[in-house]
């Protein structure tokens, strides 16, 4: 896999870190352009979670070395802030 000359990463932090936000960030860094740009604001949860289609039947995303549950209303908050990220 290329890796993207952005690094979602290693932008500042909002709270302290652990190893979910880590992988969470990880998991949008590695999200093709395309697909980001498609993201509209005005989703519901259910569109975001069909639009990503990671999500699993009890609500959280199927994402690997996670620590705690990835639930949409953190995916959003994290990826708003990736998609404002790539946009500069």
């Amino acid at each position: 896999m290329e890796q993207p000359v952005w690094n979602f990463e290693q932008e500042p932090w909002d709270e302290p870190p652990d190893e979910t936000s880590i992988n969470l960030r990880a998991y949008f860094d590695r999200m093709p352009d395309e697909k980001m740009r498609e993201y509209r604001l005005e989703w519901t949860d259910q569109q975001v979670v069909e639009w990503d289609g990671n999500f699993r039947d009890d609500g959280g995303l199927m994402i690997a070395c996670c620590e705690r549950e990835v639930e949409v209303g953190e995916y959003r908050r994290v990826l708003e802030a990736a998609v404002r990220y790539r946009s500069r």
